[in-house]
């Protein structure tokens, strides 16, 4: 048994009649339509949405077209349009290119929000909650919780002097809450920079490398070291690493805003934690020790420090020793203060160099002792120059 096939439309030709069928229905105010431009003027479009008649579009509902974005346009340019009127006095059907717009600017903005991403507003205003931002052509408001740093809402005075100049700029912003039916936008300008600054530190972790030197600056100072941003994420500099000598107040060392090189000492990817050195950066004075000091010398340094059983004392190279409390005098000492004081300048004698344990032995007593003999035996040599001087006067009368 032969089967009969009967002749159909292909399945393409079916759907544009479809489709056609679809566009020559009749427009409803509120939807919006695919249409063509068939006539450009300053002050109106025309618009074949597919009708007998084509659709205007009015100088009212195309305030957002600006003169640039009208001269580029071209017959025949597909364009998506809002219908406002299925009929107005001349027949026409009234369309909108602002209200679809609007209407392509909420789904954006939908789809912003859904996905996650950051999208960039334009500051028009403010009030004493926050700021007034456009995105594309709604708008929207950054409360002044949500934003990066903004003084607090309870005072009008300094929420208004921090927020008028920021009006005219582009602020890029995450989608906290949308409601359409109210008109409702809100964004966050603080989520969006905490979330920058995430991806900026997240890269920074992956190019950084330990034992490598980089540039940075300084962001903040702290009673145990000092913070550095490196471009994107901030480091810490311990107190213990910011010199080879011992530091007692990190602000000695830098201020806020310097431009200072320093070495990665550690990174923490799972803490994200970044440990820096300054110290490092430059050659260990003890590395120097072996060839510039020996025994017995005498060497010019200052007092930095006292404990019970003796004084420390800074070279002019960096490097510090300890002066025992048996060397600081001939007489007994029961407290280093009875001798020396923070900051003296003194004159000491080398008893011992270990630069593999970074320890030096010093003494004020000897070098005090050298010192006297030293000058005794110049007072001598200045009595026996006297002497031959006068005797010669003498013997030649």
């Amino acid at each position: 048994m032969v089967a009969h096939v009967f002749n159909t439309p292909d399945e393409t030709g079916m759907w544009k009649l479809l489709e056609q069928s679809e566009d020559t229905r009749p427009p409803r105010p509120g939807e919006a339509r695919e249409g063509t431009i068939v006539r450009i003027s300053p002050d109106s479009l025309l618009v074949n949405i597919g009708l007998k008649a084509d659709g205007i579009i009015p100088p009212t509902e195309m305030r957002s077209l600006t003169p640039e974005m009208l001269s580029a346009m071209k017959l025949g340019e597909a364009i998506t349009v809002t219908v406002v009127d299925s009929e107005n006095k001349e027949g026409q059907v009234v369309l909108s290119w602002d209200r679809a717009r609007i209407e392509r600017d909420w789904d954006d903005i939908k789809s912003v929000s859904e996905t996650g991403q950051t999208v960039k507003c334009k500051v028009t205003g403010y009030n004493r909650g926050g700021l007034v931002a456009y995105v594309g052509n709604i708008q929207g408001f950054i409360p002044l919780s949500q934003l990066s740093s903004a003084p607090k809402a309870d005072a009008p005075d300094d929420t208004g002097a921090y927020l008028a100049p920021m009006i005219g700029k582009i602020l890029t912003t995450k989608v906290l809450e949308i409601n359409r039916l109210r008109n409702r936008v809100v964004l966050s300008e603080r989520q969006a920079s905490q979330e920058n600054r995430a991806q900026q530190k997240d890269r920074l972790l992956k190019e950084l490398e330990v034992g490598k030197t980089v540039k940075g600056k300084v962001s903040g100072i702290s009673s145990f070291g000092v913070f550095v941003n490196l471009g994107g994420a901030n480091g810490l500099i311990h107190i213990s690493e910011l010199a080879w000598e011992q530091v007692k107040n990190p602000e000695d060392m830098v201020k806020v805003g310097d431009e200072i090189e320093v070495y990665v000492l550690k990174i923490d990817v799972d803490t994200k934690k970044i440990a820096l050195s300054l110290k490092r950066t430059q050659q260990e004075p003890w590395a120097l020790a072996e060839g510039k000091y020996k025994e017995g010398q005498l060497v010019n340094a200052t007092i930095t420090r006292l404990t019970n059983f003796g004084a420390f004392a800074k070279l002019d190279s960096g490097m510090e020793g300890l002066i025992h409390i048996s060397e600081l005098s001939e007489k007994r000492v029961t407290n280093p203060n009875e001798v020396v004081k923070e900051g003296d300048a003194v004159t000491l004698k080398l008893l011992k160099v270990e630069p593999d344990k970074r320890r030096m032995a010093l003494s004020l007593r000897q070098a005090a002792e050298e010192q006297a003999v030293a000058s005794y035996r110049a007072s001598l040599q200045t009595d026996d120059k006297q002497k031959s001087l006068e005797t010669g006067v003498t013997n030649n009368g």
